[in-house]
């Protein structure tokens, strides 16, 4: 089937968002609040393995600080310091401190002028994705992707498929049409489920996951002349990550 749309995570895919983004965020939302809490970089490579930020949370509360006594709201108070965490995430995506990854823009544009059309399909919140696309993409980068999936818009976040399941139905469209674009062991999981070939650019987070299934994996998606790490699988004879690789990639060709 011809390849028709592109779907993209965010964090980690798109930009390096979590170590000095999220990460940051949420650190500074925990100090907002007075809690005593730090997630150094070690540490919030453990907490990763959770995907969700409120989730996250809960999960550090309930193996890194047994001894935090949970008050009778706490469900409250993490919706607070997600809201908190959103909103000094947005502040540093406004000063341009988080840029879009290594041929990220260069292959959105390509496949614009293509024609091809375009989603997002990710569990950060929709306030996370439209500011980094605004402020590190272009001012109307959010019009440029047809479905943007993000959040809580499905109840079982990856690595269960229904985030890229939902943004399938809204497309109206088979997986076999599509292709996308991860940078996780979740992400991979999801995007499998739900029947989309797949392409995994790592990061400093996840260079050692298991990519089980992935079409191929690469270190980035380089630029003209300055190919990116092959890790598994092939670029078929391009210098980087453009159309013509995707392309390949979507049609099965061998390595």
């Amino acid at each position: 089937m011809e390849l028709q749309a592109l779907l993209f995570d965010v964090d980690g895919t798109l930009a390096d968002t979590e170590r000095d983004g999220h990460r940051v965020a949420f650190n500074a939302a925990f100090r907002e609040y007075g809690l005593d809490w730090d997630w150094d970089v070690a540490l919030y490579g453990k907490l990763l393995a959770v995907t969700g930020g409120k989730e996250r949370m809960q999960y550090y509360v309930e193996h890194f600080r047994t001894d935090y006594v949970q008050p009778a709201d706490f469900a409250d108070l993490v919706a607070e310091l997600h809201r908190a965490k959103t909103r000094h995430y947005t502040e540093m995506l406004g000063l341009g401190e988080i840029p879009m990854r290594r041929g990220v823009k260069r292959l959105l544009h390509e496949a614009r002028a293509a024609g091809l059309r375009l989603a997002i399909a990710t569990t950060t919140t929709p306030e996370n994705v439209t500011a980094l696309l605004r402020h590190s993409l272009a001012e109307d980068a959010c019009d440029w992707f047809e479905v943007i999936a993000a959040g809580d818009i499905v109840p079982a976040k990856k690595p269960a498929p229904d985030i890229y399941v939902w943004a399938l139905q809204q497309m109206k469209l088979p997986p076999e049409a599509c292709f996308a674009f991860e940078d996780s062991e979740n992400g991979i999981r999801a995007s499998r489920g739900a029947g989309l070939k797949t392409l995994v650019t790592t990061n400093d987070y996840t260079h050692g996951h298991d990519f089980s299934g992935a079409t191929a994996v690469l270190s980035d998606m380089g630029e003209p002349g300055s190919a990116p790490l092959v890790i598994q699988g092939s670029l078929h004879g391009q210098s980087c990550v453009n159309l013509a690789a995707v392309r390949a990639w979507h049609a099965g060709q061998a390595n």
